[in-house]
């Protein structure tokens, strides 16, 4: 009996290891991944934040009126003037008639009252405030007409190229457009460079004038890991949405175009948020500004330069394919002094498989000044042996 006893102890613990190993060789397998689900959106992209990669995407550079979406480079200006200390949460506007009579969604601001621009910008992003939009345009810019300008120039600047504004508003007018992947790149924009005021975007709602208003964006009551951004609709334009969501340290952002309800976009948004969370994993491979490897310089005040990338670098795989990830740096074959920090001098490449999934320039750290006229002399002799 003991006998049986314990070697039936001993097969239990055989297969206890066995279903271990099994278990753990199963979390490691690659796991397929589908198609993006079929959406009901005239265009549409999903975007990692870190990493930039769109991870699925339809008609991306399909130019689309983004009604109020537009409100998105309205801040985006808005920040940058707070940002460089031309404006404060504090100053007061006076509010003119233009934006006091402004149609569609309000915040409810009266003809020749003063409002703090902070209470205009949560207006604005919260109640989707056309006429909190416009009084902080003229107050940027004296007209609505001139801020449209600077948001043009913002969005050429962050790579927009097929976006152009008229107004801050986001009303219909023919010349006034976007796409998904501009929309995308501009809330990737806002939440990098404004943490502190990407919180807005969060807010459920905001009281006005008695009048308290619910933020429109309904996937904030929905989903937990959603923290912004925006909404919008307009007959032409249909039901948008713009999202961002953050899970385990991994951000997507959604943008939905063109969709035929409310619901829809909500529905909508939230499978493309699922859809990326659940089948890829994004990681930062190598820290901005810090040495990745030595290169030879000729003829300098120093025998080596430091090489590294400008900005931290992120990729977005399929969830569990790190161990596949390889990289490598080139490096250029001759540097001779002066050696400029900034300056590219070789590259970075990461590949899965036949994939290239990054390529980033290697730049030189410092500077690295002309050396003596000995040492010159010296590395021109070493180099004609070369």
């Amino acid at each position: 009996m003991h006998g049986i006893r314990r070697y039936s102890l001993f097969v239990v613990a055989v297969l206890s290891l066995l279903a271990h190993a099994v278990f753990a060789q199963a979390q490691t397998q690659p796991i397929p991944v589908p198609q993006p689900p079929s959406l009901g959106a005239e265009s549409y992209v999903l975007m990692d934040y870190h990493s930039g990669r769109l991870l699925a995407q339809d008609n991306p550079d399909s130019r689309r009126d983004p009604a109020s979406l537009t409100k998105l480079m309205t801040a985006y200006v808005v920040f940058k003037e707070l940002q460089a200390g031309n404006l404060s949460m504090g100053d007061t506007v006076r509010i003119s008639e233009k934006a006091w009579r402004a149609p569609g969604s309000r915040m409810f601001i009266e003809v020749g009252d003063g409002v703090k621009v902070g209470d205009l910008v949560r207006g604005m992003i919260i109640q989707s405030g056309n006429d909190a939009s416009i009084a902080l345009a003229e107050h940027v810019a004296g007209t609505e007409e001139t801020f449209a300008q600077v948001m043009n120039q913002y969005a050429d600047a962050l790579g927009m190229d097929n976006t152009h504004y008229t107004n801050a508003t986001g009303l219909t007018h023919e010349n006034h457009y976007t796409t998904a992947e501009d929309t995308a790149i501009l809330a990737r924009a806002l939440i990098s460079e404004f943490p502190d005021y990407y919180q807005f975007y969060s807010q459920k709602s905001f009281t006005w004038n008695g009048i308290e208003q619910s933020n429109r964006n309904k996937l904030l009551w929905r989903d937990e890991t959603v923290d912004g951004l925006k909404t919008g609709y307009t007959e032409s334009a249909g039901y948008c949405l713009t999202s961002s969501a953050e899970r385990d340290g991994m951000r997507l952002i959604a943008v939905v175009m063109g969709t035929s309800s409310p619901n829809a976009r909500i529905n909508q948004s939230q499978a493309l948020l699922n859809y990326g969370f659940r089948f890829y994993e994004t990681h930062r491979l190598y820290e901005g500004g810090k040495g990745l490897t030595n290169a030879r310089v000729w003829k300098g005040s120093a025998d080596t330069a430091q090489l590294g990338i400008r900005h931290d670098l992120y990729v977005t795989i399929p969830k569990r394919q790190y161990e596949k990830l390889e990289a490598s740096l080139s490096v250029d074959g001759r540097i001779t002094a002066p050696v400029s920090g900034g300056k590219t001098y070789g590259r970075v490449l990461v590949t899965l498989g036949e994939r290239t999934v990054a390529e980033v320039p290697l730049v030189a750290l410092k500077d690295v000044a002309e050396g003596g006229i000995i040492s010159r002399m010296t590395d021109e002799v070493l180099l004609w042996f070369e």
